[in-house]
């Protein structure tokens, strides 16, 4: 309902700024559409449908334009996801005894804003789509074919030479559950987590890189407690910056620390770290990647339960710890990912555009108790087929070790193939 009466508000500022409008108005239509298949085989207990295997064929559009004039303008985007084969657990249809392929039949309001905008200063007020930096902590979940977006006011501040002020206030985040989140004894997995969010980023550009503070606090209104317990504060800085070192030969790299703790109605008091570093190599075509990423825990006990670790659950988690989505919530004691991987790029490819084929590798571990989780090999390849066609093929095996360390721990494949069209 508070996502609502942003809308309507959103509405009533539109209202006010037509006389504007009516001058010189610009429309851009909005045309997105993708068809993907996704094959998931897991290991398990139990005996689930022929041997844990789901098939989904799922169809997403999105439509709408924007309406702009001046520094005024007004997007409307729909968006609707068609499973054309259900052989899966979307996490909301019931169908349990498949695996998940988080992708929901849905119809939404996807966005809805109005946005004040000048070189200085831009202001987006409704439904929108935030990312912010490399999307670790909030993103909009562009893997899903249900994106994931906001109930927010915006400000993003450039009146300064290099220094960029960004600072949000959400009151809901939309998920990637849609409209029938909570059904079926999927209670966490709502439509709509309601709070108070406040997301805020202070960067500044020199000549080596971009050094950015942030800090971000999760205010979550959710009656569940597995919810309430993402109710944190992060405070954090990160650095990203590349450096050429001769002719077609590039050096990139990030480093980033943060320190969580828990917040507002957060049952558990706990305090966890979290400590990035990537470095990259650039050599003509190839590229090679190596880095670690730490979302540490603390031996705080609620209950029966020992630990609690280090949670982005506005991230696009999709990008980060392998791409079999095995740590989408961090394991109780923690998850430290040393990672490597090798991509190609082929420029052109006959009349078509440019193909990228990579390879990663990551290996898993504990926090605490120094235990090995498993390993995991990524694999992709994309070709842009022409101005508004590409296609992707991608593949995930994670190898678990030793016993289950946390729910969902079992060998788990995954295989994708896509077409994606944009205006």
């Amino acid at each position: 309902m508070r996502g609502l009466n942003m809308l309507l508000s959103a509405s009533a500022l539109a209202t006010v700024a037509t006389p504007a409008l009516a001058q010189d108005i610009v429309f851009k239509p909005i045309v997105e559409a993708r068809l993907r298949y996704e094959m998931v085989e897991q290991d398990g207990p139990l005996p689930l449908v022929e041997d844990r295997e789901a098939n989904a064929v799922t169809m997403r559009l999105r439509a709408g334009g924007e309406l702009s004039s001046g520094p005024f303008a007004l997007l409307v985007e729909g968006e609707g996801t068609l499973a054309i084969n259900e052989d899966y657990n979307s996490g909301v249809n019931g169908k349990t005894l498949y695996p998940i392929v988080a992708d929901p039949e849905n119809v939404e309001a996807n966005r809805v804003q109005i946005q004040y905008r000048t070189k200085p200063l831009i202001v987006t007020l409704g439904r929108q789509r935030i990312n912010l930096d490399d999307q670790r902590f909030v993103g909009s979940v562009a893997w899903r074919q249900n994106e994931q977006t906001f109930d927010a006011v915006r400000v993003e501040y450039m009146g300064v030479k290099n220094l960029k002020v960004d600072v949000t206030y959400a009151i809901a985040a939309r998920t990637i559950w849609g409209i029938d989140g909570g059904k079926f004894g999927s209670v966490n997995r709502p439509t709509e987590i309601d709070g108070d969010n406040v997301f805020a980023n202070v960067s500044y550009k020199t000549k080596f890189g971009t050094l950015t503070g942030f800090a971000y606090l999760v205010d979550e209104d959710e009656p569940v407690a597995a919810l309430l317990r993402n109710s944190s504060q992060t405070y954090g800085a990160r650095f990203v910056g590349a450096l050429p070192l001769a002719k077609k030969v590039k050096l990139s790299y990030l480093a980033s620390y943060a320190r969580q703790s828990d917040y507002a109605k957060n049952p558990v008091d706990y305090k966890a770290d979290y400590v990035a570093a990537e470095l990259g190599l650039e050599v003509s075509a190839f590229k090679l990647t190596a880095g670690y990423e730490l979302l540490g825990s603390d031996s705080t006990t609620l209950g029966s339960a020992t630990g609690f670790a280090f949670q982005t659950p506005f991230a696009t988690l999709h990008k980060f710890n392998g791409w079999a989505d095995k740590f989408l919530t961090t394991p109780a004691t923690g998850i430290q990912d040393y990672y490597g991987g090798i991509a190609y790029t082929v420029p052109k490819v006959g009349k078509m555009g440019a193909l990228v084929a990579s390879f990663i590798f990551h290996r898993f571990s504990r926090d605490r108790l120094s235990i090995h989780y498993g390993d995991e090999y990524n694999a992709q390849v994309t070709l842009k087929i022409d101005k508004h066609l590409s296609a992707l093929v991608k593949f995930a095996d994670y190898d678990r070790q030793g016993i289950a360390s946390f729910t969902g721990d079992a060998d788990t494949k995954k295989f994708w193939a896509q077409i994606d069209y944009a205006l």
